[in-house]
């Protein structure tokens, strides 16, 4: 997989800095603007190229223009800034064009540098709390499937046709974003999926990007350690459903913020409902789940029917494959087509992702990590559980601390184990993070409360899980899904959770195999 530094097209024409300067309005720091030229543009001064424009950015702890010389040294031919940059900027002897706020413009400058290249390409974006991965990873199978060269762009991976980059947001930053859709169109992309997040909203990554058509799955608390509240989490999403950013749009109303969207948008929006809301323009009929997925019929305006199928377990999924449907016939993508090709999808990393090898129970690892799925995924495993539900969870470090007992509390009421550790403590003393997940454990009555379990070391945590698991058991490990690190303190530390859950269950079969024989031994004589 390649590094995200690497997401942009291997030519780009250069285009006169004077026409950026005339875009903005903006002044130049000195007289050779009209003479300078750019092909790519960047906020990181290691990721610089020869022809970039430099933003420089005001940061938390330095300001980007600190590293003005660093990118004059690596090929920069003008730089973006604020006042508070200028004169840093100025020194390098590079044309410098100052804005007010150069975060805010962007998006629309990173647009104009790489000549507009979301525009040659369908765009589905999806918004939402929860779902967003599993919805763009079932679009992209649609538009594939429907005879589309694909893009994908997510936090799990980004893909441009055949080649594929690390993730390191759900949303890139504005400039890596547009260098991506240039290398997109380069590689004859001819429609992409991706989710748009409330952080990329807020901060104008996805300014300058017009959306074909916009998909909200639905809103639980989240992020309100960056958002004031509930209200303006909601108003970050919505602003994905404005005329300047989508021409239309696709809106669950089973959710009630949602029903809420629905009233506020101010584009043509489509309606759908996985639980056969009868006001709904599209929604789900004759729903039938299973361990391995589900299957479903379509019913749309006018009454046209689709069977459909999603091999993802959970009534969630079947909302999830049911948006994706609606979003692509929005697309232009035909009906048949369009639940045909979702149902090529075998499934997502790290979302409701079996781990193989277990002898008589299920092990399952999710990303789920808001109080909303948590929810959602053992209300779901419930509907499929025999025997005993054990989820193994922690909350992450330096987040929204009111999540913490909320996710504790479903937990305890939903599942007959709960098994509490640390997931990404970052900065966080992790007992502290763990004493908080308590406090709502501890509102749920003795009666409806799991057995719980307190153990901070999370590879401990997951074997214990593991070895405790019986007959029809269902074990979910739900935090960090596809994640392949571990935040503590400074430092990254290599965990991956299904890699994990499967040392466990190895380690399980060999204690099974070795008591086995001794039992076997002791029989003969």
């Amino acid at each position: 997989m390649r590094p995200p530094s690497s997401m942009r097209p291997s030519t780009s024409s250069p285009r006169p800095l004077s026409g950026l300067a005339s875009l903005l309005g903006a002044p130049s720091g000195t007289s050779r603007a009209p003479l300078a030229a750019v092909s790519g543009v960047t906020i990181d001064s290691r990721r610089v190229r020869r022809g970039d424009l430099y933003v420089a950015l005001p940061g938390a702890t330095a300001h980007g223009a600190d590293f003005c010389a660093q990118a004059l040294a690596a090929g920069a031919t003008a730089i973006l800034t604020d006042q508070a940059g200028r004169e840093a900027a100025v020194a390098t002897g590079l044309p410098v064009l100052v804005v007010p706020d150069p975060r805010a413009v962007l998006g629309q400058v990173s647009s104009w540098v790489y000549g507009a290249p979301a525009a040659a390409i369908t765009l589905i974006g999806v918004t939402g709390t929860s779902g967003k991965s599993t919805s763009t990873f079932l679009l992209e199978a649609g538009l594939r499937a429907a005879g589309h060269t694909t893009g994908l762009v997510g936090g799990v991976e980004i893909r441009a046709g055949d080649l594929r980059f690390a993730s390191t947001l759900t949303t890139p930053e504005a400039s890596d974003l547009q260098g991506l859709f240039a290398l997109m169109r380069e590689r004859g992309v001819t429609a992409a999926a991706m989710e748009v997040s409330s952080h990329a909203l807020a901060l104008g990554r996805v300014d300058g990007i017009l959306y074909d058509v916009a998909l909200f799955t639905n809103l639980s608390q989240d992020h309100l350690d960056f958002h004031r509240d509930l209200d303006d989490y909601f108003a970050a999403k919505a602003r994905l459903f404005t005329p300047e950013m989508s021409r239309a749009g696709v809106v669950n109303i089973d959710d009630a913020h949602g029903r809420e969207l629905l009233g506020t948008a101010k584009i043509p929006m489509t309606t759908f409902s996985a639980q056969g809301a009868a006001e709904a323009d599209w929604r789900a009929a004759d729903v039938r789940l299973s361990g391995d997925g589900s299957s479903f019929r379509v019913v749309g305006p006018g009454g046209v029917e689709e069977d459909a199928t999603v091999a993802l377990p959970g009534p969630f999924n079947v909302a999830n494959a049911l948006g994706a449907i609606v979003a692509l016939v929005e697309a232009g993508v035909p009906l048949r087509a369009a639940a045909a090709g979702i149902g090529t999808l075998a499934g997502v990393p790290g979302r409701m992702e079996r781990v193989p090898g277990a002898d008589g129970f299920e092990a399952i690892v999710d990303y789920s990590h808001k109080p909303g799925a948590v929810e959602s995924v053992l209300r779901s495993l419930r509907e499929v559980t025999e025997g005993r539900l054990t989820v193994v969870l922690g909350c992450g470090g330096d987040r929204d601390r009111g999540k913490r007992p909320m996710m504790g509390a479903a937990a305890a009421r939903l599942a007959d184990v709960a098994i509490l550790t640390s997931d990404n403590p970052r900065s966080e003393d992790p007992l502290r993070i763990l004493a908080e997940m308590m406090d709502g454990i501890l509102g749920v009555s003795p009666e409806e409360r799991a057995h719980v379990i307190i153990e901070p070391d999370r590879a401990a945590a997951i074997d214990l899980a593991i070895g405790r698991a019986g007959p029809g058991d269902v074990v979910v490990v739900a935090g960090k899904g596809h994640e392949q690190g571990q935040y503590v303190g400074d430092r990254v530390l290599p965990f991956d959770d299904r890699q994990v859950v499967a040392d466990a269950i190895g380690r399980r079969r060999s204690r099974t195999g070795r008591q086995a024989c001794m039992e076997s031994k002791e029989a003969s004589s």
